[in-house]
């Protein structure tokens, strides 16, 4: 088969691709035959850009971290609307009812995965849980308890559990079902 894309373009299709394959068959449920399938390159070309799945797997982690860091930068509004913002797009950009996060796509394989990716998920939760840590700080009576990591940590684990939920029965609805109380508690 006849390889006409250019390098740069090649890499950033295979990353889309894996990516794509990553939220709506797992980690574990795509091959690198599968890459270059959908890529038009033969399998040994994908080794030119990764020499293995899990550095495309943490470089698919790395480039959601940095797109969360720049979405996060550019939100304007208020606390309460940032809040809402986070949740849209769990369920538009995450695709609710059609894909998972690429990081939740680590978890059922999580003890077949290396240390890197798991450290590259950890990082992509790190930064999510410091960002909402801060959103839901404005939010928050001054003289209520808890620690703002925890309710963060709550918060994210809301979306990516309203996120599978979605997408084992195919229907963004339930996503917004799912965080029906959580939307109550922060958006008044």
């Amino acid at each position: 088969m006849a390889e006409t894309l250019e390098p740069a373009d090649t890499r950033t299709q295979i990353v889309r691709v894996a990516r794509e394959l990553m939220q709506t068959r797992s980690y574990l449920g795509f091959s690198f035959q599968d890459i270059a399938d959908r890529v038009g390159i033969r399998k040994a070309s994908l080794y030119h850009h990764f020499p293995s799945k899990e550095v495309l797997g943490v470089e698919v982690l790395r480039e959601s971290l940095r797109a969360f860091e720049e979405w996060s930068a550019g939100l304007g509004g208020t606390p309460q609307e940032q809040l809402a913002a986070y949740i849209q797009m769990y369920r538009k950009t995450l695709r609710a009812g059609q894909a998972v996060c690429p990081g939740g796509s680590m978890a059922p394989g999580w003890d077949c995965i290396n240390d890197e990716l798991r450290q590259a998920v950890r990082d992509l939760r790190h930064v999510q849980i410091v960002w909402l840590s801060g959103v839901l700080g404005a939010l928050r009576p001054k003289d209520a308890g808890g620690s703002l990591a925890d309710a963060a940590s709550s918060v994210f684990a809301a979306c990516q559990g309203a996120l599978v939920t979605a997408r084992m029965t195919g229907n963004a609805a339930d996503f917004e079902a799912s965080l029906g109380p959580l939307k109550g508690l922060y958006t008044h």
